[in-house]
């Protein structure tokens, strides 16, 4: 992996030498391109120059802000690294928090922190103290000319640092038309929570995975061999009031019967 942001991590008055790696994988491989809808030629993206009509070279292109009404202030890359250098190469912790205080709304994008060689022990100490302590600490940094925030915890041996929105970034559903929380009857409620039980299970993550791209790549090869497509599934019909017990009740005499079937398999195969 190639690291995408080296700079110290701050833990009180201990400075850890760290690189820190994206966490994420590329959402798909299968790439697409917009093409001329006649000649099934690519579209190509211009950098048109508003005032000429011209394609302006990526050379000639700087940055800028528009203080008033058609004036600007250029600002060039030492501009960016003049805000603050040692916040720009340091991730600071701020405060400790408990882990479930963190509302999962914030959760943005995972990053793996690695010591440099040296940093090893102070890195150790802060991954199992905070294992111990069950805390995740928060902190911020300056990653590509723009503040963030940031939870930090172990997963495994790895401090991660987990990229949090701000709270400005997070809305409030307040214009939802929500249903009260007496609309579901206790009888329904406590079906469902049989349910819920019944369909319980650890987290797996290999039992998931994009199926939606597999379905697609199925389709673009029947249509390089020429064969018609046919459409897959039906879309479901929302569950009407009067109809939601009888759909509980056999919700969980399907899940029941599954249970049983993975069951008889399981002694069979001892």
């Amino acid at each position: 992996m190639r690291a995408v942001w080296t700079g110290s991590l701050s833990f009180g008055l201990i400075n850890i030498p760290v690189k820190m790696y994206n966490g994420e994988n590329p959402q798909s491989d299968l790439k697409f391109n917009l093409l001329d809808k006649k000649t099934h030629s690519k579209i190509r993206y211009a950098r048109i120059s508003r005032k000429t009509g011209e394609e302006v070279p990526y050379e000639d292109i700087v940055k800028g802000y528009e203080y008033q009404d058609g004036d600007y202030i250029i600002l060039t890359d030492e501009d960016f690294k003049k805000a603050n250098r040692q916040r720009q190469k340091t991730v600071d912790i701020k405060a400790f928090v408990d882990e479930e205080e963190i509302d999962k709304r914030y959760f943005k994008k995972p990053y793996y922190l690695e010591p440099e060689k040296g940093a090893e022990n102070a890195y150790a100490l802060l991954l199992e103290s905070l294992r111990r302590a069950k805390k995740m600490a928060v902190a911020k940094y300056v990653l590509h000319n723009r503040d963030h925030i940031a939870a930090i915890g172990p997963i495994g041996r790895v401090v991660t640092l987990f990229e949090l929105r701000f709270l400005k970034d997070v809305r409030e559903p307040t214009r939802l038309n929500l249903p009260d929380q007496e609309a579901a009857s206790d009888e329904q409620v406590k079906m469902a929570l049989a349910l819920i039980d019944q369909l319980s299970k650890h987290f797996i993550p290999e039992d998931y995975h994009d199926t939606y791209e597999d379905e697609m790549r199925e389709i673009i090869e029947q249509k390089a061999k020429g064969r018609p497509v046919k459409a897959k599934g039906k879309e479901k019909a929302p569950t009407q009031t009067e109809d939601i017990m009888d759909m509980l009740k056999a919700s969980l005499d399907k899940a029941g019967s599954k249970e049983r079937t993975s069951k008889k398999k399981e002694l069979a195969g001892r």
